[in-house]
């Protein structure tokens, strides 16, 4: 299949925003997604952005059903782990159903996984769902491994409430 991968830049993101809800549709949460285009633009593409992204995209004449050309995309941030020293964190990697078993969700995570290491970077971290067995069988294929199986890690979050109450000593 002919496909490019190449940096996302502030004009994408209002298909990076599209394909974030069709991610949010296909793992059941799609109420959970707040962001917006414009945060995006604004998170992605400042002075000193929270996160970076890359693009998967087909010419043309193999654009989607739905007529978009950007078909895939990554985000991914850098992050510090106290043993291992420099890592990347994949936040997202998708690729629209159409185009699935291409080899474009290989080359998206192989690109982030190429600026990790150009960054000095050790190890890739992602997450996963439970119940995603394609995706799971995907990331073992290439060589990942479960942390929370291996080392009962647990991926924990405090939002909203909890996080003010946290923020003003309250918890």
């Amino acid at each position: 299949m002919d496909f490019t991968i190449r940096a996302a830049t502030f004009e994408d993101c209002k298909d990076i925003s599209r394909m974030i809800l069709e991610l949010a549709e296909f793992e059941k949460v799609s109420d959970h997604v707040k962001i917006t285009q414009r945060d995006l633009e604004q998170d992605g593409f400042s002075k000193n952005p929270f996160f970076h992204g890359i693009i998967a995209e087909v010419p043309e004449h193999l654009k989607s059903r739905e007529g978009h050309t950007k078909i895939g995309y990554s985000l991914y941030f850098y992050m510090y782990n106290t043993w291992k020293g420099r890592a990347v964190y994949m936040v997202d990697l998708y690729v629209m159903a159409e185009f699935r078993g291409k080899g474009i969700g290989k080359a998206l995570m192989t690109k982030v996984s190429q600026l990790g290491l150009a960054a000095g970077c050790t190890q890739l971290n992602f997450t996963v769902l439970d119940w995603n067995k394609s995706s799971l069988d995907f990331y073992l294929k290439q060589g990942c491994w479960d942390v929370t199986s291996e080392l009962g890690y647990h991926c924990m979050r405090c939002e909203g409430e909890a996080l003010q109450h946290l923020a003003q000593g309250e918890l």
